[in-house]
């Protein structure tokens, strides 16, 4: 008899050290709670806990990785659009993470998607489509801030896909045509009034030295004969009939 008790206590005092030997691993941490009360957080490694009176609750302490779900949103100008992202947050204070938030991960995944809304509908399609680092980085300050006394530092948001409207779409593809068709117009001018300026100049040039216009009218026979064309037009100087044009007014008057 004495040595089947012997043999239940020992069952029971293994039963009870084993249930009070708890190991947390190096990207945890354990919160104990004594009778209810929080006592700390502990770890990582081997530690014991009372039994019956104390709780523990695991905090994983490293990188989260949250995908925010495409997000319906209206921008500033009145573009319907709808955006995702991914937001990166750890615990940096694991005490907070359980007792100010009944569930930090639903509470930041709930934040992010409010405050993705909020900041997509106070700004224009323009700035929504070109400066993605500015909306991030607006994003992570929100974020943090928002959840800072949860015990959570939101390290990086990044915006993923913004899909918009099909005939917007088409709205912006006209607009960018037309806009290449200008800059094509303009560098076309441009080219235009240098080539005028250089035309003119050579013109200066030749004009005070006749010989240097009739190389120049050889040189562009010369190119023409190289093109194995059959019609060449010569130029005719007008100088050459300037003085018949000159008697023939005169005979007039």
């Amino acid at each position: 008899m004495m040595v089947e008790i012997a043999i239940l206590v020992v069952f029971l005092l293994v039963i009870i050290l084993s249930s009070s030997i708890k190991i947390v691993r190096e990207y945890e941490r354990g919160v104990i709670f004594r009778l209810g009360r929080l006592v700390g957080a502990k770890g990582p490694g081997l530690f014991l806990i009372i039994p019956m009176f104390d709780k523990m609750v695991r905090i994983d302490l490293r990188e989260h990785v949250l995908d925010v779900p495409s997000q319906d949103a209206i921008t500033a100008d009145n573009v319907p659009v709808r955006v995702n992202a991914v937001v990166y947050f750890r615990v940096i204070n694991p005490e907070d993470a359980v007792i100010r938030i009944q569930n930090y991960m639903i509470a930041t995944s709930q934040m992010a998607q409010t405050t993705l809304r909020s900041v997509i509908g106070q700004i224009e399609l323009d700035e929504v489509l070109k400066e993605r680092e500015k909306i991030n980085q607006r994003l992570q300050s929100i974020l943090d801030e928002a959840t800072d006394a949860w015990g959570i530092k939101v390290t990086t948001v990044e915006t993923k896909d913004v899909e918009i409207p099909e005939g917007m779409q088409r709205a912006m593809a006209r607009a960018a045509e037309a806009e290449r068709e200008r800059r094509s117009k303009i560098i076309a001018a441009e080219g235009e009034l240098q080539a005028s300026h250089k035309l003119a100049e050579a013109a200066t040039i030749i004009s005070k030295d006749p010989t240097a216009l009739t190389l120049r009218t050889l040189q562009t026979l010369s190119d023409m004969s190289s093109q194995g064309t059959t019609t060449i037009f010569f130029p005719f100087p007008l100088e050459i009939i300037k003085p018949f044009l000159k008697e023939r007014e005169e005979k007039k008057k």
